[in-house]
């Protein structure tokens, strides 16, 4: 078999060049083809300097994460990497792309790294429940310091390749279309010099000088990190590079890193690292589906869900014509847009000028009309069938023939609204998540008679505009609604045979979400649907509005809030829901936390489990991708299906009988088998 790896001469400089597409993954056979590389440029005398760079559109981008739980092939990396470091003749990584993970672990071995202007250099192991395990935590901070490295390998965001000159990380920034001469020219000049090695670094100290760096990194980062472990252990292995030798923290490296990769974090993260791009995949839809061009975007409707997604294209830079049926409801909403602009720019995440870009992309109208021309016209206007149809129709009549017609809809049945056009086979769901322009999931919801090239340019376009997409059938609810109306429900129950709602919420707080559904109710508004009528009163939700309760806008719904909107139970609320589960004859008891979160969370992987059996979700990992995205479900438990198969999914079956729970055909099925979902 051909190497990835070849070998040029230019005078006295070995370029030693990696061409493993797509990315110049770190596999066996690049490992190798390194360490001969550094060989052959230490046997040869006239050999005097060495460049590596990388064929494609990258440097290397990490390790191979298909080699991930198999039997290792030598050389490791670290191997390849410490023979590679070792060398006494001067060695320059030529960055472009991205290096990232072993990439970053390359370009840190060698003695001296120049890169073009839009490189990025990071280390992101920790997006995969794990640390770098190839000396990234020991070189990096000898080089250029525990508080510089601490971002890079606990948070795991990429830098750019001026921040990484700026921090000691990068020595030279080269040209962009020029990298190799640049390169070749630095190594030149580096001849005769001694060879400065990352692994013999003394930046660490300010780690040592100040430990509380440490401290306060992870007080700075607290939220971020709340129930990860491998961020904690990113830090350790940093601040050992300040307390150990070298080979110390190397030791203390692999220990840590050793911990995480057998962990359940890890293996949970790298499931879901797969699941996300398994979502992009639609079975039956063949890759080279023609798309069709997006050119301009219509929406309608300019409140906040409406303006939320105006604001994703026109930040990718397509132009958005947004309708309103008022023109102070129109001037309301496009005043938002711009404010949260420039909310964003004050953060330092836009500048000024792009912010002017953007809403200069914007055309506000009153008018069907103007609509006429565009290729995607997506509709976030009241949730109602009626006034869904009415606009359907409406864009039927104005739109051009061969646009996309979508629905923001939550819950309406996608085909019952595309029988309002003449054309169904355009018409698709395209549900945001609120706030749309910060959440990052699209549910995709495919009509029966949605097309495959409208499907395809939908889910191309997710892309474009910074969405996770995954596709759900028609149903109810779709993939994300339908299962959190089976927790929602049980949560209801819970409280009316005894449970106190701060504890509801606390189970879920416990087991990683970032709110509970009490709490999450009072963030969107208990008062939401509410028909205004204090007179009539029939739920808990109802009795809490009656009393003036609407949630944090008011300052008080399930829980009082103080000005910091710091949560209280409410003897009122509490009163409220015991005076109703008398009405209704529910006998109160202790609860366990224990049966609340089985009877929170198992109903939910039943559901998902009937899902798959209707077809409404491709994989059962599309399913863990839309609640991780999309409902705060944490990442480090890989999402419902895979949690579930892991804890066994006849403890779930078992656990929603012990509760009088219906347990699907699926679930039954999958749990008697021994077999996962898919």
């Amino acid at each position: 078999m051909t190497s990835p790896i070849r070998t040029e001469r230019h005078d006295n400089v070995l370029v030693i060049v990696s061409d493993n597409p797509p990315v110049n993954a770190l596999g066996q056979a690049v490992r190798q083809g390194l360490a001969d590389g550094i060989d052959e440029a230490l046997g040869d005398d006239s050999i005097e300097a060495v460049v590596i760079r990388c064929d494609g559109r990258t440097f290397f981008a990490g390790a191979d994460i298909t080699e991930f739980g198999k039997a290792p092939q030598g050389p490791s990396l670290p191997e390849a990497l410490d023979r590679l470091e070792a060398s006494d003749k001067p060695v320059v990584a030529a960055i472009h792309g991205t290096a990232l993970g072993g990439g970053c672990e390359v370009a840190l071995a060698c003695h001296y790294r120049v890169a073009v202007p839009s490189a990025k250099i990071g280390l992101p192991e920790v997006k995969l429940g794990l640390i770098p395990g190839a000396a990234g935590t020991q070189r990096l901070p000898r080089l250029v310091g525990a508080e510089a490295a601490l971002p890079l390998v606990a948070i795991g965001d990429p830098i750019s390749a001026r921040k990484a000159e700026t921090i000691g990380l990068v020595d030279a920034i080269v040209g962009e279309d020029s990298l190799e001469a640049d390169a070749i020219a630095f190594a030149k000049s580096k001849i005769g010099q001694p060879v400065p090695r990352a692994s013999e670094g003394t930046a660490n100290q300010d780690g040592v000088k100040n430990p509380d760096i440490f401290d306060q990194f992870r007080a700075k980062n607290g939220r971020r990190m709340r129930g990860f472990d491998a961020p904690n252990a990113a830090i350790e292995a940093v601040k050992a590079a300040g307390e150990l030798s070298y080979a110390d923290g190397v030791r203390k490296e692999r220990e840590l890193f050793t911990q995480l990769m057998t962990g359940s974090q890890s293996k949970a993260m790298r499931h879901y690292f797969f699941a996300e791009r398994a979502a992009n995949k639609i079975d039956d839809v063949p890759a080279d589906t023609p798309l069709i061009p997006i050119h301009k975007v219509g929406v309608i409707g300019a409140g906040t869900m409406g303006g939320g997604i105006a604001m994703n294209f026109l930040s990718a830079g397509l132009p958005v014509t947004i309708l309103e049926m008022q023109q102070d409801a129109l001037d309301r909403g496009t005043g938002v847009m711009r404010k949260n602009y420039e909310n964003t720019a004050k953060r330092g995440r836009m500048t000024p000028e792009q912010v002017e870009g953007a809403m200069g992309l914007l055309t506000p109208t009153l008018d069907y009309g103007d609509l006429a021309d565009c290729d995607l016209v997506i509709e976030a206007v009241y949730e109602n069938m009626d006034v869904k149809k009415q606009v359907f129709g409406k864009l039927d009549e104005v739109v051009k023939q061969g646009a996309i017609l979508a629905s923001n809809t939550s819950y309406l049945n996608i085909d019952e609204i595309a029988q309002a056009t003449k054309r169904p086979g355009y018409v698709l769901g395209l549900h945001f998540f609120s706030p749309a322009n910060v959440m990052k999931l699209l549910e995709i919801v495919r009509g029966a008679e949605t097309r495959d090239d409208v499907l395809a340019t939908c889910m191309k376009l997710a892309k474009k505009i910074g969405k996770v997409a995954a596709v759900s059938g028609v149903c109810p609810g779709f993939i994300g609604n339908r299962m959190l109306s089976k927790r929602q429900e049980q949560a209801n129950k819970l409280i009316m045979e005894g449970a106190n709602y701060w504890d509801v919420d606390d189970v879920l707080l416990e087991f990683g979400f970032p709110m509970g559904p009490f709490q999450m109710g009072d963030l969107a508004g208990i008062d939401i649907g509410w028909h205004r009528d204090p007179s009539k009163v029939t739920t808990v939700r109802e009795a809490l509005c009656a009393a003036g309760r609407f949630g944090q806008k008011n300052g008080k719904g399930f829980y009082d809030y103080d000005e910091a909107r710091q949560r209280t139970p409410s003897d009122e609320v509490k009163q409220i829901i015991a005076d109703f589960a008398a009405k209704e004859g529910n006998q109160q008891r202790e609860i366990s936390k224990e049966e609340i979160r089985e009877r929170l969370l198992y109903p939910m992987v039943n559901e998902g489990a009937q899902i798959l059996e209707e077809g409404m979700a491709q994989r059962a990992s599309d399913i863990d991708v839309v609640w991780i995205n999309g409902y705060g479900w944490p990442l480090y438990t890989g999402g419902p299906m895979f949690w579930a198969e892991q804890i066994g999914l006849e403890t779930v079956v078992s656990g929603l009988e012990k509760h009088g729970l219906p347990v699907s055909d699926r679930l039954r099925k999958n749990a008697t088998g021994g077999a996962g979902f898919d």
